[in-house]
């Protein structure tokens, strides 16, 4: 048998393969006879893979399931515990990691919140946390099967984060150290692109296929959902919207651009308009977005009109953004998801009154359920789907 024919076959045959774990994975439980039905493979071929599957503990099966006449069928189910994915969200001032089943089910997850950390700090913390949720994994036959992590800035298509400026980061190689030090896949992603790709998982993104996700923390980042793929351009750099300009010679980043969207309508934006109205928290400890949504809870009238023009920022970037790409849904996560309550007026009004008439039309503005876990839960199950796949391959390889 030639080269080429013996190679058509395995990719033939991985593509089968992952058919069939996928329609198992999505609707579970189902028969052999459901599987081929919804995948148009014949049912020797199905039998077979569902065979490989079971040995390779990526599915179970269980008794018998209800029957439309004759003998009742035996229900295949998808091992969603046959190992576990770590996603983290490594934020400018947090870091929240998750330990997921390669169902996206949150097992465990650990948060910790920090000001200006070197990067030996951020090291240090990330290891920290990536080591509590890997020891708190349930025994499983694959373990860890691998680590995402979602970093505020631009990241090359090998995984390099080129420039993170809210990090002080630029060409820093996390994905080897990571990877060295715990031997396994380290997936390095765009923490909006991250996001985006969690809300069209697992939040309120599921049944749309043009999103953009807006992650505003401390700077911002949009990621892009297209025709219901996760759109990152020719080199893995789109999504830098945080960085447009919509004020003329206005306040200088750390891009080294100026009027930055993200300088007027991000966390740190809120943080530093709040010192400058003299808002302090009781003790006098550092203010957090907390403190200010506390405030605004109370009636705070400065706190209110204080998100109110936080919102209305919100709504010039997005404007810009409808204008361009034309979504289904606009969702805002990350920190700031949590004042909804105060930023929606007026980034509401924004889009009514700037936003052309035309764009209106069964446009829908959310705010993410998810609130931070959006990126976390995305790079982990990119993390797990890579498993998946990789999986398939060593053992088609082995035929």
């Amino acid at each position: 048998m030639g080269i080429n024919q013996t190679w058509n076959q395995f990719v033939v045959k991985k593509g089968n393969k992952s058919l069939v774990l996928h329609t198992i994975k999505v609707s579970s439980p189902s028969s052999r006879a459901d599987v081929a039905h919804k995948t148009g493979l014949n049912k020797g071929t199905v039998s077979s893979l569902v065979n490989e599957l079971l040995q390779e503990q990526l599915i179970t099966e269980s008794g018998p399931g209800q029957s439309s006449g004759g003998r009742r069928p035996v229900m295949l189910h998808f091992n969603q515990i046959a190992g576990f994915s770590i996603g983290i969200d490594l934020g400018v001032n947090y870091l929240l990691g998750t330990l997921t089943d390669l169902q996206g089910n949150i097992c465990y997850e650990k948060k910790i919140n920090y000001s200006q950390l070197s990067y030996e700090e951020l090291e240090k913390r990330l290891v920290e946390v990536i080591d509590f949720l890997t020891n708190s994994a349930p025994s499983s036959p694959y373990g860890i099967v691998g680590i995402g992590i979602g970093v505020p800035g631009t990241v090359s298509t090998n995984g390099e984060v080129l420039l993170a400026p809210n990090l002080g980061w630029k060409n820093v190689d996390l994905k080897t150290v990571i990877e060295e030090k715990y031997d396994v896949p380290v997936t390095i992603e765009n923490e909006a692109n991250a996001g985006a790709y969690g809300e069209k998982k697992f939040g309120v993104g599921k049944t749309v296929d043009n999103i953009i996700y807006i992650s505003a923390g401390i700077g911002i980042g949009v990621g892009l959902i297209l025709n219901g793929e996760l759109f990152k351009g020719s080199k893995g750099f789109s999504g830098e919207l945080g960085h447009m300009t919509i004020q003329s010679n206005g306040l200088k980043c750390r891009c080294g651009n100026e009027g930055c969207w993200e300088l007027y309508a991000s966390e740190q934006a809120l943080l530093n308009e709040a010192k400058q109205l003299g808002i302090y928290p009781e003790g006098n400890n550092e203010l957090t977005l907390e403190d200010i949504n506390k405030l605004a809870e109370a009636n705070n009238p400065d706190a209110i009109q204080l998100f109110e023009k936080i919102g209305d920022y919100l709504g010039i970037g997005v404007n810009n953004i409808i204008n361009i790409f034309n979504p289904d849904q606009i969702i805002i996560g990350n920190r700031i998801a949590t004042s909804e309550k105060w930023l929606k007026k007026t980034l509401e009004n924004r889009m009514k009154t700037h936003t052309l008439w035309y764009q209106h039309s069964d446009l829908n503005i959310y705010f993410s359920e998810l609130n931070i876990h959006s990126t976390a839960l995305g790079v982990a199950a990119i993390t797990a789907e890579k498993f998946l796949n990789v999986n398939f391959e060593k053992k088609a390889l082995e035929v």
